[in-house]
């Protein structure tokens, strides 16, 4: 199963790719060539796949642990209500067209 993720990167270019039932956010963003360095592998200890997710979807995305809501009130480009990690999103089909943004290289 697959569904399709709108993605504007850093340069405000708009895309959608595929992301399959297997991966996380992260993992189809990263496999569909998209800046995001993901260098701690998807163990929330990094946060270099930190994206801003659509404000009315959030909700959707799932719980988010505490240390994963540490990581991204420490970033500088934060956003309450927007911010996740990509590698704590998990695949679902009610994310099916989900909007994201990458946030800002720190």
């Amino acid at each position: 199963m697959s569904q399709i993720v709108r993605v504007t990167d850093r340069d405000g270019v708009e895309s959608k790719i595929e992301w399959h039932d297997d991966e996380t956010l992260m993992e189809a963003l990263r496999d569909n060539d998209l800046p995001v360095l993901a260098s701690c592998g998807g163990v929330r200890s990094c946060a270099t796949c930190h994206v801003f997710v659509e404000k009315d979807r959030y909700s959707q995305t799932g719980s988010q642990s505490e240390e994963e809501i540490e990581l991204l009130t420490e970033a500088e480009s934060y956003r309450s209500g927007e911010s996740r990690l990509s590698c704590q999103i998990l695949f679902a089909p009610r994310l099916g067209g989900i909007a994201v943004t990458l946030a800002p290289e720190e």
